[in-house]
């Protein structure tokens, strides 16, 4: 086993559920011996789970999932951390920190080659923005040359932690700081899509009927029989999880490490948050409708519909790319498309090859192939503007902050330095985005002595 990954706060280990439930089902397609192989077994064996309610925890270990982890793994207590990111990161990050480094060290030693830590964490709570980003500072400290990729899941305007943008902004400050990846998904990005399909799913319209179990919110197939709130956005992001780690799991002609994205992606340090898009979304009931052609396939991964967060990337600036493919497609189809959308694809004069390219040859259940895209795109810059003017409403009123400045260890320094460091990231994004269309030529290529 060469990764293992950490659940962090009730969000984290709910999308986490969802992704073990949907792996088993995978592997269950695949393997039709038995559900359990020895690729998958290794994900359940060095899967962390820690969260500051027990509820979520326990749900998962007395349902049909909890006889497949290990439950020396799991960290959980009873009160929770209030929507505080300050009781997540200061209280219980002092208070379990040894605790937490010691199941880190154990996981870690099951890992034949201990190549990726990955973390599923929420933003706008206080477990998984606080105590999440705790670990994360502790992975970097216990394990330093290991690669930190990170799925963080913002929350929308309308959330109704209140105090979500203070948790989000001080957790992106260490995220910057900490992460190797980080991969943001938007809360609302996920509603769009979910209502995208339900409508689809009602429409009756001849040729447009989609199959209920090809849509990428459904989980049927998997062990946990009966849906909850969420599942459908979560199971999204399951799906994320899964096209992500396929190469771990199963065989491919161009199999891509997790430790290769970042080292791919990612030019410079801090300008580490890479957009993740997903087709298809569904598949269509009627046979007679030929699918969609894998061409469009690739095309619709660069459309602002398919993005999980609320972005255009092509009215932005690419720094790098990823495609990491599922399914029967060939190297050629892979290179064949790239040249083809790359005249659409404003890319940064100095990188316009940075794509990395990665095929595995399982598919998805209920699909043929699919595809999984990673940007490095100037186009989260808007998400984070309006996460800060979000923040600035309610410091500028300094509203809820004595609960944060009551925690041990919290200074009101601590946000001034959170809001400076997310300003900063803006402005990086910002100078990237002035020099589109400002091509550089190319350097003279030295010549090769005869």
């Amino acid at each position: 086993m060469r990764h293992f990954r950490h659940r962090f706060g009730q969000a984290g280990n709910q999308v986490g559920c969802r992704f073990w439930d949907l792996a088993l089902r995978e592997h269950a397609h695949v393997n039709k011996k038995g559900l359990y192989d020895e690729a998958l077994s290794s994900f359940f064996r060095n899967a962390v789970l820690v969260d500051m309610e027990e509820g979520v925890v326990n749900e998962i270990l007395q349902g049909p999932l909890g006889e497949v982890f290990d439950s020396t793994q799991l960290l959980t207590d009873v009160s929770g951390s209030g929507n505080n990111w300050a009781v997540g990161h200061m209280t219980y990050g002092l208070a379990y920190r040894e605790q937490i480094v010691d199941h880190l060290r154990k996981a870690a030693e099951h890992c034949d080659c201990l190549q990726c830590f990955f973390l599923i964490h929420s933003m706008g709570g206080g477990t998984g923005s606080g105590l999440g980003t705790r670990v994360l500072s502790l992975l970097e400290e216990e394990f330093p040359e290991v690669c930190r990729i990170v799925t963080s899941i913002y929350p929308s305007a309308e959330d109704d932690v209140i105090t979500s943008p203070y948790n989000s902004v001080l957790a992106m400050r260490e995220l910057t700081e900490h992460a190797d990846c980080v991969l943001p998904v938007e809360n609302q990005s996920l509603v769009d899509i979910v209502n995208k399909i339900k409508r689809m799913s009602h429409t009756g319209k001849p040729g447009s009927m989609i199959k209920r179990d090809s849509t990428i919110i459904s989980g049927q197939g998997g062990l946990t029989r009966a849906e909850k709130p969420f599942d459908d956005m979560n199971n999204i992001v399951a799906n994320l999880l899964l096209n992500i780690t396929s190469s771990a799991r199963f065989d491919g002609s161009l199999n891509m490490d997790l430790n290769e994205i970042a080292m791919n992606l990612v030019p410079f340090p801090r300008l580490h948050y890479l957009v993740p898009s997903l087709t298809p979304l569904y598949t269509l009931t009627d046979v007679s409708v030929p699918t969609r052609r894998l061409d469009q396939m690739f095309s619709d991964a660069f459309s602002k519909d398919h993005q999980l967060i609320r972005a255009d990337p092509k009215h932005s600036l690419y720094l790098a790319c990823a495609l990491m493919v599922r399914g029967q497609v060939q190297v050629s189809d892979l290179r064949r498309n790239i040249e083809r959308l790359k005249p659409s694809l404003p890319f940064v004069s100095w990188n316009q090859e940075g794509w990395k390219t990665g095929l595995c040859s399982v598919s998805p259940v209920g699909h043929s192939h699919s595809l999984l895209a990673l940007a490095n795109n100037t186009c989260v810059k808007p998400t984070f503007m309006e996460l800060r003017e979000r923040f600035t409403k309610l410091y500028r009123k300094k509203a809820h902050l004595h609960h944060y400045l009551h925690v041990d260890g919290m200074e009101q320094s601590c946000f001034s330095e959170a809001i400076s460091s997310l300003s900063s990231l803006i402005e990086e994004y910002h100078h990237l985005d002035a020099t589109k269309g400002k091509m550089m030529p190319d350097a003279p290529r030295l010549g090769i002595a005869r």
